[in-house]
C-alpha cells in the first residue's frame, strides 16, 4: 500500500508538469495507455468484456471520467497537496450516497465526523489565497462523482468481474476525452510524451500494488495506509514545485484526515457489532 500510494502521489506529479495542456487532454492519453493493459489484462483472464449490466458500467465510466477531468483541473491550478486533500472528500460521499444507492444507514456520530472534514476543507480555501472558491468546489465535485463511482463498483461487484469493471472506466473515458479535445486541443510539445506515458504507467503500477496489498493482507490494515498519500504529496510538492503553506492550512489538512480517519474506524467498530448480533 506504501509503493501504491507513493505511485499514484508520483502519477500525480507528472500531472501537475502538463498544466499547459486541457486537463481532458491528460484524461485522454491515460485512458488510451490504460485501455490497452485493462484490454490485455482481461484477454489473459478469458474474460468476456462487456459485462451484464451495461448501464450501471456506463454509468460507472462517465462518473469515474468526469471525477477525473475535475481532479486533474484542481492539481494543475492550485498546490498539489491541497487538491489531494479535497478529493480525500470521496470516501465521506461514498457514505452519503450510500444512503440513497446501497440503502445503508449512517450512524449519528458519523456525521460529526464528516462535518469534521469539512470544516478541515473550509478552514484551507479560508486561510489559502491560491484555492478560489471555484477551483474549491470543482474539487469537491470530483469527489462526489468519485462517490457516485464508488457506489457504482459496489452494486456491480454483485454480478461483474472486477477486470470489467476496471475496464468499462476507460472504455467509457476514451470516447468522452475525444469529444472534449475536438474542441479544446493543445499540441504536445518537449517532455510532454514523458509525462503522459509515465501518468498512464504509474497509474496502472498504483492500482496493481493497491490490489495486492488488499489480496494478501486484510482490508482494515492497510487501508488507512492510502492516506499517507497526503504525506507524499506535501513533500512532492515542496521538493518538485517549492510549494509550502500557512499553518492554518497545516490544521486544515489534519482536520479532513481526522475526520475521514474516525469514519473509517468507526464503520469497522459497526460492522464488527453487525457480525456479532447476526452470529449470537
Amino acid at each position: 500500500m506504501l509503493l501504491s500510494t507513493f505511485f499514484f502521489a508520483l502519477m500525480n506529479v507528472c500531472v501537475k508538469f502538463l498544466s499547459h495542456l486541457p486537463p481532458m487532454e491528460v484524461v485522454l492519453f491515460r485512458s488510451i495507455i490504460s485501455l490497452l493493459l485493462s484490454y490485455g489484462m482481461i484477454r489473459q483472464a478469458n474474460v468476456s468484456p462487456w459485462g451484464n449490466r451495461k448501464p450501471i458500467l456506463v454509468m460507472r465510466g462517465l462518473a469515474g471520467g468526469f471525477s477525473l477531468l475535475m481532479f486533474y483541473t484542481t492539481l494543475q491550478n492550485i498546490p498539489l497537496a491541497g487538491a489531494v486533500t479535497i478529493q480525500y472528500l470521496a470516501p465521506i460521499f461514498t457514505a452519503l450516497l450510500g444512503v440513497f444507492i446501497a440503502k445503508e444507514k449512517v450512524a449519528p456520530w458519523q456525521w460529526v465526523f464528516f462535518l469534521v472534514s469539512f470544516s478541515g476543507v473550509l478552514v484551507i480555501e479560508g486561510v489559502d489565497t491560491r484555492i478560489s472558491l471555484y477551483y474549491l468546489l470543482i474539487g469537491i465535485g470530483s469527489a462526489f462523482l468519485s462517490g457516485v463511482a464508488y457506489n457504482s463498483v459496489r452494486k456491480l461487484s454483485e454480478t461483474e468481474h472486477p477486470l470489467v469493471i476496471v475496464f468499462y472506466f476507460p472504455l467509457v473515458s476514451l470516447p468522452l476525452s475525444l469529444v472534449f479535445c475536438f474542441f479544446d486541443w493543445v499540441p504536445l510539445r518537449g517532455n510532454d510524451w514523458l509525462w503522459l506515458g509515465l501518468t498512464g504507467i504509474l497509474t496502472q503500477l498504483g492500482q496493481y500494488f493497491m490490489t495486492r496489498s488488499y489480496q494478501v493482507e486484510k482490508l482494515a490494515r492497510v487501508a488507512s495506509l492510502n492516506y499517507i498519500g497526503i504525506l507524499y504529496a506535501l513533500g512532492l510538492g515542496f521538493v518538485f514545485f517549492g510549494e509550502t503553506f500557512h499553518l492554518y492550512s497545516y490544521l486544515g489538512i489534519a482536520l479532513v484526515l481526522l475526520g475521514v480517519v474516525l469514519n473509517m474506524q468507526y464503520s469497522r467498530k459497526l460492522r464488527k457489532q453487525e457480525a456479532a448480533q447476526a452470529t449470537s
